[in-house]
């Protein structure tokens, strides 16, 4: 039964048409991608008092062509917690924030089925109709795992998210709402199907993976970068353990495991307060550079702020080597 949804989701993809946001020619592209954003709690209360938790790096987020991040909560009214340790549900109000600052966002994370399936629709139609882009996740299963296309200086980049924390039960089905589970045989599928199908020069996927609070990543993660990969995707970014991991390179490709989190209060030891702010460099022939800047979340507020006199990891594809930059010398 599962080969045959397999093999249904392909064919009826040849014919869906993703999302696609036309630009502006030129060589390059730099893509900023940031961690965990939960918008329920302390954050989404400073919203509702009209404050704006981005503010700090709205100066960073400028000079960034594309802007991406992982959405870690429902974006809704209706529906009800699911049994879980933590559930997060933010208030529509925060959508035009999210606008401000991010052309998309994936929802393929442990946190988008928390309020159930009629939450999870209510949240597509909405962010929708604040025309955010988004991937990962969609009515059925099909369009969970289209790409979103986005083409800006003449780059035609596919960005695909997959969950693969349980529960489960958020997946997306034939006909049921829900996210992009990583089944590694559908993840290759949807890579080649991004560059052979939907012709993009840049293929992305962005995980949601591995254990909290460790500081490394575990096996399964490097494995499956190493699948991604070898399936054509260009750079591999990963989320879900709540801290920073390491870094790596296969084949010349960008593997960066964990960005940590971004906004949340929900945070229980230091490492959870701080993430990276990652900014890709993009040719037609891949990733040329790579940098962060590191983002530290007050406890008080769950709201960050930058750490420029900080030193951060960036690499150089004509060097091959990872070295440390400081964040006040990348912007």
């Amino acid at each position: 039964m599962r080969l045959f949804l397999i093999i249904f989701v392909i064919t009826l993809s040849l014919i869906l048409c993703p999302p696609i946001y036309a630009q502006t020619k030129a060589d390059t592209v730099s893509v900023l991608f940031v961690g965990d954003i939960v918008l329920d709690g302390l954050p989404g209360s400073a919203i509702e008092q009209g404050q704006d938790p981005f503010s700090a790096f709205a100066s960073i987020f400028a000079k960034a062509d594309i802007r991406i991040g992982n959405l870690e909560c429902v974006v809704a009214t209706t529906g009800n917690p699911v049994e879980k340790n933590f559930t997060f549900r933010a208030h529509p109000r925060t959508l035009p924030i999210l606008k401000k600052y991010f052309d998309a966002l994936s929802i393929a994370n442990n946190h988008s089925g928390d309020y159930g399936a009629v939450a999870f629709s209510e949240m597509l139609t909405r962010i929708d109709a604040h025309k955010i882009g988004r991937f990962g996740g969609g009515h059925n299963l099909v369009e969970a795992h289209v790409p979103f296309i986005i083409e800006k200086n003449g780059i035609r980049i596919a960005l695909l998210g997959y969950n693969e924390f349980m529960p489960r039960s958020f997946e997306a089905n034939l006909n049921t709402a829900g996210i992009a589970w990583s089944e590694d045989e559908h993840v290759v599928r949807d890579i080649k199907a991004a560059r052979q199908i939907y012709k993009a020069d840049i293929v992305i996927p962005f995980m949601h993976w591995g254990w909290e609070n460790e500081m490394k990543a575990g096996k399964r993660q490097r494995d499956l970068a190493r699948i991604m990969i070898d399936a054509g995707a260009d750079a591999v970014i990963g989320g879900h353990p709540h801290v920073i991991q390491d870094t790596e390179h296969y084949r010349g490709k960008p593997i960066i495991y964990s960005l940590g989190n971004f906004i949340m209060d929900a945070v229980d030891n230091e490492a959870q307060t701080l993430g990276w702010v990652l900014r890709l460099h993009i040719h037609k022939s891949g990733v040329q550079t790579w940098d962060t800047q590191l983002a530290k979340i007050n406890k008080d507020t769950g709201i960050p702020v930058p750490m420029p006199n900080e030193s951060t990891p960036c690499w150089d594809k004509k060097t091959g080597v990872t070295s440390t930059c400081k964040n006040a010398e990348l912007r």
